[in-house]
């Protein structure tokens, strides 16, 4: 299970003011204390209400590679920002996201390979988000095809069905986990499998309990990666509970704390 920590992102009150204000420490101790908790990439992300997307993402960059070295992934709808992120930044970085539009595919395909970066594909267009797994399934199906016209190779790409809030879209649920089944018949090898996991409990109660209930549910489903809280503890130990339940790690007694060494030495 890939874990990239969620929480250098400008819609967080204290990381929007820290990007605003050119202010490196919140983003910095943001970024040791992920790293710290295992977090195998770093989302990035400037926020809606930065204008200058371009210098705000080149800032952050530079900013978190002063005190980790942890990979990066690059988030925003602004691909000039992208860019200019993937230019700086030290080791192979993830690209988050790419829809099923055409003209997305076509500007965000070369640049990620150019780069040598991983990419998440969105199963939306321009309609929006579908509400069944078929039409999610479909939209997948256009970026794995795009994948192999690119010549991207398919064990770098993550497919994202697009969770949405339970308390909006209940019925959504059910079809990501469907999504996340199919699209491991879309190719072989498989594309990868990815959610935002904090927005199924987007301004419900019992945040964390619906993040990790989810996830072990997706991962069930074969769900190979996470955007998430990488500092919830009891979120990882379900992770870590639920790999010994897939038959993915050996059991021990002691399994708790072999998974998180093993995240901790990553």
């Amino acid at each position: 299970m890939l874990l990239i920590g969620e929480r250098i992102n400008g819609m967080f009150k204290d990381i929007g003011r820290a990007i605003r204000q050119r202010d490196p420490k919140p983003i910095q101790e943001w970024a040791i204390k992920q790293t710290k908790y295992g977090a195998h990439y770093l989302d990035v992300n400037t926020g809606p209400a930065i204008d200058d997307k371009v210098s705000a993402m080149k800032w952050l960059v530079n900013t978190i590679q002063e005190v980790t070295d942890t990979p990066l992934c690059l988030d925003s709808t602004d691909y000039d920002a992208i860019e200019a992120g993937l230019a700086l930044c030290k080791r192979p970085a993830m690209i988050n996201s790419v829809h099923a539009d055409r003209e997305k595919i076509e500007r965000v395909f070369p640049m990620a390979k150019h780069y040598g970066a991983k990419l998440i594909g969105l199963t939306m267009d321009k309609k929006g988000v579908p509400k069944d797994s078929d039409d999610r399934t479909a939209l997948a199906m256009e970026i794995v095809a795009a994948a192999d016209e690119f010549g991207f190779p398919m064990e770098e790409l993550y497919i994202d069905p697009l969770i949405l809030p339970v308390n909006v879209a209940q019925e959504h649920a059910i079809e990501v986990l469907k999504t996340i089944r199919n699209v491991k018949l879309l190719a072989n090898p498989a594309p990868k499998t990815i959610l935002g996991l904090s927005n199924v409990s987007q301004k419900a109660l019992n945040r964390p309990l619906i993040d990790r209930t989810y996830l072990v549910m997706a991962m069930g489903a074969g769900l190979d990666a996470a955007i998430c809280n990488v500092a919830d503890e009891e979120l990882i130990d379900a992770v870590a509970t639920a790999r010994i339940l897939l038959n993915q790690d050996v059991y021990a007694d002691s399994y708790l704390k072999v998974f998180k060494a093993g995240r901790e030495e990553a």
